[in-house]
């Protein structure tokens, strides 16, 4: 995995706003970074852990935020009841925010609901991004007033603490979707999907694909160097569909390059 990569897909990411998520926003073109950085990835953990690897270099590394505490496991009568993934300050006024981070990739289905929130669904439908507001609003950040939260925190006046939401978010629609969407939602745009009998009626001999692992989701596939043609993940794909795990595929043909999943409902 290329690292300068990995890190400036997150530092590039979308974010939806405030007006989508009804929670105060944080976006990472706040902090105010000044070189490019690379620093050392783990590779032995999951996607959602990466990015809040990179966004923790991220905000240690900027001069106008710092890192008061991170990933703090609110404990009560010896078992977790819930993490906290950062508390962070402004150097310059003092502000403390307690920031949740989400990394997440959405399918838009518009056969759910008429309204669009309600239709962004994860590639194996088991989750949504409606789902996951609400946990946001009635788990996550409701544990910065826990009573066990407050002891820890001894040194800071929870009262003062804002709260802020990160929500990275790669966005696909179906294939051939002519409607138009939000703005907020259509920056976020990142490819299409389409189920594997439409994938095998645009195959032809010129394209060529490489299947990212999760923890390339989300990378740019220009920048990937390997390069196969169907023939050889055709196995592949057919082992994911078989296990309902939908596989993200890029795509290349005639100098331009493409993402895409490939779903098995």
């Amino acid at each position: 995995m290329n690292t300068k990569s990995r890190i400036a897909s997150i530092v590039k990411g979308n974010s939806l706003d405030a007006s989508v998520t009804g929670l105060p926003s944080f976006h990472l073109s706040e902090l105010s970074i000044q070189n490019d950085l690379e620093f050392q990835l783990p590779t032995n953990i999951r996607l959602g852990h990466l990015a809040e690897k990179i966004v923790s270099e991220l905000i240690k590394s900027s001069v106008n935020y710092k890192v008061l505490c991170e990933h703090f496991q609110i404990i009560e009568d010896q078992k977790t009841i819930g993490e906290i993934d950062f508390i962070i300050e402004n150097r310059v006024d003092k502000k403390i925010i307690h920031l949740e981070l989400a990394y997440k990739f959405y399918l838009f289905d518009p056969s759910i609901s008429i309204d669009p929130i309600n239709n962004w669904i994860g590639p194996n439908r088991n989750d949504s991004l409606s789902e996951k507001l609400d946990k946001l609003k009635r788990k996550q950040f409701p544990l910065l007033y826990h009573s066990c939260t407050a002891s820890e925190f001894n040194t800071i006046d929870i009262d003062t603490v804002s709260q802020a939401l990160c929500l990275l978010v790669s966005l696909f629609v179906p294939y051939e979707f002519k409607t138009k969407l939000s703005p907020v939602y259509e920056k976020a745009i990142k490819g299409y999907y389409l189920d594997l009998e439409t994938f095998l009626s645009l195959d032809n001999p010129e394209k060529s694909y490489y299947l990212p692992s999760k923890k390339e989701w989300g990378m740019e596939a220009s920048e990937n160097g390997i390069w196969k043609p169907y023939k050889e993940i055709e196995d592949q794909i057919a082992t994911s569909i078989k296990e309902k795990q939908a596989p993200l595929c890029w795509q290349k043909y005639k100098g331009t390059y493409i993402s895409f999943f490939i779903v098995w409902w």
